[in-house]
């Protein structure tokens, strides 16, 4: 029978009782194989190889065991998936939100570690955006960014939207750069190298030169000499334009 929206909206991992069972017991469990380091090599291998080329055949593989020892403890690449997506989360440095520290460094703080997250694992986003993701490491962040802009003084009704302008910021430059990276790896360039040949191609083309001319005066007073220079200033920057806007909101009230 076809699925419900309802029932799609409602599926986790984390919601259906699944994500703290060890094995579902009895005879011809694989010895020497447990959830967590299931859930490790999954990432491990996304990292390495892509969402795309991810299989539970692939992972076993990688474990040395058949596929169906994998499904002693998930039930499908789904659960494993969500499984994997948190485990990312964990990597996450959080505040300690008992730390008498300036909300504004500490907003720095949450946004430098997610922009890293998402650069160092480009499979995360798509994830991200699929699951629910309601794993206990994303909602201890979830709740340390929360706790962060409730002391800004944005009046309650602004919350919500301080939490997006923020981290869906960092989302969409950390994906970006997270892909572009992935992109010179592919080709074996470094991004340096890559970012110099994607722009003498962009110079050549006709349909571009007057959008590149137009911008000349940007690039310049961009500033830094490798592409990780420029992306640093560009996302300090840009969080720094974000936290003002906090701060004068916050003053309006």
């Amino acid at each position: 029978m076809a699925e419900t929206a309802g029932e799609a909206a409602q599926r986790s991992v984390w919601l259906e009782g699944k994500a703290r069972r060890r094995g579902r017991g009895g005879g011809g469990q694989p010895s020497g194989l447990d959830r967590e380091r299931i859930t490790e090599v999954t990432v491990r291998l996304l990292d390495a190889e892509g969402l795309a080329k991810f299989s539970m055949r692939r992972l076993a593989a990688e474990l040395n065991v058949t596929a169906m020892s994998v499904y002693w403890y998930v039930d499908t690449k789904d659960d494993l998936l969500e499984l994997a997506l948190d485990a990312a989360f964990g990597e996450l440095s959080l505040p300690d939100l008992d730390a008498d520290e300036d909300w504004r460094e500490q907003l720095r703080a949450l946004a430098r570690s997610y922009r890293t997250l998402l650069v160092h694992h480009p499979w995360l986003s798509p994830l991200a955006g699929t699951f629910l993701n309601v794993g206990p490491n994303n909602l201890a962040f979830s709740r340390a960014v929360q706790h962060v802009i409730r002391r800004t003084g944005l009046p309650t009704r602004g919350l919500a939207a301080a939490v997006s302008s923020v981290f869906q910021f960092v989302y969409g430059f950390g994906t970006i750069e997270g892909h572009f990276i992935a992109r010179c790896t592919a080709v074996g360039m470094t991004p340096d190298e890559y970012f110099q040949h994607a722009m003498s191609a962009v110079i050549r083309a006709p349909q571009a030169a007057d959008v590149v001319r137009e911008s000349e005066d940007i690039v310049a007073a961009r500033g830094g000499g490798t592409v990780e220079e420029m992306w640093e200033r560009d996302f300090d920057f840009a969080l720094d334009l974000l936290i003002a806007g906090i701060e004068a909101m916050a003053e309006r009230g």
